[in-house]
């Protein structure tokens, strides 16, 4: 885990996902108000990963509660005061002023819908904003204009220690807040991108190399370097446009930095040695290679070819090739199976794979 010196708590944005997944549901189904719990402050440095939690949570939240659930996504840098409090006109008679609803308040209030109002890049805002926004967070109001009751407010920020724009945040403010800071994770990050389609070529790289996920302290006048969303960028590239590197170098580059990405062309260069991925489901390799880096790369390609390949005979023979590694690799592979809703009935029937899930400190859960 990359982790800082902090007097707050810190989570992997798995973590959080989790923990507010299992909060707000049981808010929902418990009929609890959503006021009575405080809002929350995620901290984290450019590119962590918040933003991707707010949204993952929101899925989950409407997967357990049957909820139509609905982000209302505010970059707080684009705003100024009027955008949050509204536009003043007179009234009918025009004796008074009254303010026109803006529109991030035009929500749904019906019983079957949460709402949940992401205020993003507070900590960036002109001071002008950030007031108004805190009224938001703290009040749940602003001037005349209230929340509904089935709105869920969480904030985020970079920290000032993060080298880009943030301000201090006044401590009679920070005192109402629940602050949770979001830290980088490679095991962490690796789970959640063999459920989310990133390419094999970054999975198996920062499985090797699990520092360079994130550039924890990058320099001033650095524009292009590692995080979780730049690689996340890259394998956009990859999927998307090309997956050979000599061709995409150069948009690589602009997205995680020339050294991170000249490192990971060299290192993508020996997938031409890894074993063909469709011997490990048909059962006709039985062999492990014997270099680290080849045992990684099949691993995440491995989790990629199961999302497509999943009869009960192909499952048996990967998870039977899977129990053949070395245990320091299996994780990578088995974390990708548990992403495959069809197979979860018949790795629930593997003895192998029980111990392996159980031993990892895992909740079936979490995997409805």
């Amino acid at each position: 885990m990359i982790e800082r010196k902090t007097d707050i708590t810190q989570m992997t944005i798995s973590q959080l996902e989790t923990k507010f997944v299992s909060v707000y549901t049981k808010l929902i189904l418990s009929g609890t108000a959503f006021k009575v719990f405080p809002s929350v402050m995620l901290w984290g440095p450019p590119g962590v990963g918040k933003s991707q939690a707010v949204k993952c949570i929101a899925e989950k939240v409407a997967e357990r509660t049957g909820r139509k659930v609905v982000v209302t996504d505010v970059r707080l840098l684009l705003f100024n005061p009027v955008d949050l409090r509204g536009i003043p006109t007179a009234n009918a008679d025009k004796t008074l002023a009254v303010w026109l609803k803006p529109k991030i308040f035009q929500m749904d209030e019906r019983e079957d819908v949460v709402n949940i109002l992401f205020l993003d890049e507070i900590s960036a805002a002109p001071q002008s904003v950030q007031a108004a926004a805190y009224q938001i967070t703290l009040d749940r109001t602003i001037g005349e204009h209230k929340l509904p009751e089935n709105c869920i407010v969480i904030a985020a920020g970079n920290r000032v220690t993060d080298k880009s724009v943030a301000y201090t945040m006044p401590k009679a403010l920070a005192n109402r807040l629940m602050h949770i800071e979001a830290v980088g994770n490679p095991a962490s990050w690796i789970e959640w991108a063999n459920l989310h389609g990133i390419h094999p070529y970054v999975i198996g790289f920062i499985s090797y190399s699990p520092a360079t996920l994130m550039e924890v302290e990058p320099s001033m006048d650095e524009l292009a370097f590692p995080t979780p969303r730049s690689w996340e960028m890259v394998s956009n590239i990859l999927n998307y446009v090309s997956d050979n590197l000599d061709e995409v170098i150069q948009l690589v580059a602009g997205c995680i930095g020339k050294d991170t990405a000249y490192c990971f062309k060299a290192w993508t260069e020996m997938y031409g040695v890894i074993p063909e991925i469709s011997e490990v489901f048909d059962g006709s390799l039985t062999q492990i290679p014997k270099r680290p880096e080849v045992v990684l790369a099949l691993t995440s390609q491995i989790g990629n070819y199961i999302q497509e390949h999943h009869s009960s005979i192909e499952v048996k023979n990967a998870l039977d090739y899977v129990f053949l590694m070395p245990i320091e690799y299996r994780s990578q592979a088995l974390t990708s199976f548990l992403g495959v809703k069809e197979i979860r009935k018949q790795l629930q029937n593997d003895d192998r794979f029980c111990n392996w899930f159980l031993r990892s400190g895992r909740d079936w859960d979490d995997y409805r």
